[in-house]
């Protein structure tokens, strides 16, 4: 199940479990839209992988599977990967 992380990596701007301005990749890396196309032009700068649109848990599942509440930012900022 995904963890529906709080935050950007990037900017650490909040990202709450129904926005659909939240991108991921296969390793649940977490950024918002901007950072993701503007900073990191699709690709993780974790993994290298693809950067995807975060699919919105249904509100009544909430309660029974909540969001993660630890934020991940990446101290050193963000820059895509190199290749």
């Amino acid at each position: 199940m995904l963890e529906l992380r709080p935050n950007c990596e990037c900017c650490d701007r909040d990202l709450p479990p129904e926005s659909r301005e939240v991108m991921i990749c296969t390793f649940e890396c977490t950024f918002c839209a901007d950072c993701a196309t503007s900073v990191l032009a699709g690709t993780c700068p974790n993994c290298g992988g693809e950067l995807v649109r975060r699919p919105v848990r249904p509100a009544d599942k909430l309660p029974k599977y909540p969001a993660s509440t630890k934020r991940v930012l990446k101290a050193e900022g963000c820059a895509p990967k190199a290749a």
